[in-house]
């Protein structure tokens, strides 16, 4: 059953909903409300970070508290545009915490400039959503696990070059409504023929339909087993940007950060070689990434940013006004090709 229960501060007022009119028509009242209720916490603000702050402070949430404590560097401002190009040497959350607020004063906007391997648990427990970007393996796997068992919805997304990917795991109950177009029931009564005791479908009228979507953790959509004969069968139509994800994120682990431009041809021989281990472990072939991978998974691309950003900050919105099908539960794009794909990894 949908969860109707309202914070006593997430009442919508005159001022609030005139500036949310057509969101309000779009997907209802309650769903507004529901959002308007809702602190969420965004880790990470290079471009990914900014395109999803942006969409959630329009969107209307209660608060947004902005954590980052790396400094602002010319290559952070390309696809950033929260930053002013003059704020180099600052710190990315409080450089982003003025454009951030002017989008919306209604939302609360906070930057923290602390790191966050350094939060206790508690930290994390006073929002409804927390959304990593820009992080390492060991700490999604983390927070995910905690905030699951506390009720609070987890998203991750990271863009790598032309690539950029999301994931959620919104627990293992997670509730909603759809709105579909109303059926209607011939009369039994009818004697107009065969036609008129068909089932029909009204365009004009629509009936909100209670639906339920279960969750696996991050730790487990990254740990399936390639070896068993089903799995191998779904190889051919599995998108292989995951498997670029764990490349990537083993990188990470291993260097403390991602490849970098400046450092090219070490960065790609060493992405190369995990590749080639990271697959091998999976008892997988490493012809599954082609040798020119490496081309397309440097820096942050504005355009990737903005498409991923999109995404990562709307099921973000759907989650928390329980309004809508999740994405379940990765997304998965590719700027190369310039389309994207949800596929699901975890135990059916």
């Amino acid at each position: 059953m949908i969860d109707m229960i309202e914070k006593e501060d997430s009442i919508i007022s005159e001022e609030e909903a005139a500036q949310y009119d057509r969101q309000i028509r779009l997907w209802g009242l309650d769903a507004q409300k529901r959002l308007r209720g809702s602190r969420v916490l965004l880790v990470g603000l290079r471009g990914l970070g900014a395109e999803v702050a942006k969409n959630l402070i329009l969107a209307g949430v209660k608060g947004l508290t902005m954590l980052d404590h790396e400094l602002v560097t010319e290559e952070s401002c390309r696809a950033q545009f929260l930053i002013p190009v003059s704020n180099q040497g600052q710190n990315r959350a409080q450089a982003s915490l003025e454009r951030a607020q002017y989008l919306n004063p209604m939302v609360e906007v906070k930057a923290d400039t602390d790191r966050v391997e350094t939060k206790p648990d508690e930290f994390f427990l006073q929002f409804e959503a927390v959304c990593l970007t820009g992080c390492s393996r060991d700490l999604m796997v983390r927070v995910d696990q905690l905030c699951v068992r506390h009720n609070i919805k987890v998203f991750c997304g990271d863009v790598f070059g032309y690539h950029g990917y999301m994931f959620s795991d919104l627990g293992q109950e997670h509730n909603y409504v759809e709105e579909k177009p109303k059926v209607v029931k011939p009369k039994t009564e009818s004697n107009d023929g065969p036609e008129a005791k068909k089932t029909k479908i009204d365009p004009n009228e629509t009936t909100m339909i209670k639906k339920t979507a279960c969750f696996c953790s991050l730790k487990l959509a990254l740990e399936v087993d390639w070896t068993n004969e089903k799995a191998k069968s779904s190889l051919k139509h599995t998108p292989v940007d995951y498997f670029l994800l764990h490349v990537l994120l083993k990188f990470r682990t291993d260097k403390g950060r991602d490849p970098h431009p400046e450092s090219f041809e070490a960065d790609a021989m060493l992405l190369r070689q995990i590749r080639d281990d990271v697959l091998e472990a999976m008892g997988l072939s490493s012809e599954l990434l082609p040798h020119d991978f490496v081309s397309y998974c440097f820096s942050e691309m504005a355009p990737v940013c903005a498409v991923v950003g999109g995404v990562l900050g709307q099921e973000v919105v759907k989650a928390l006004s329980q309004r809508d099908a999740p994405h379940k539960n990765f997304f998965f794009f590719d700027g190369m090709k310039g389309s994207g794909v949800v596929d699901y990894f975890g135990p059916k």
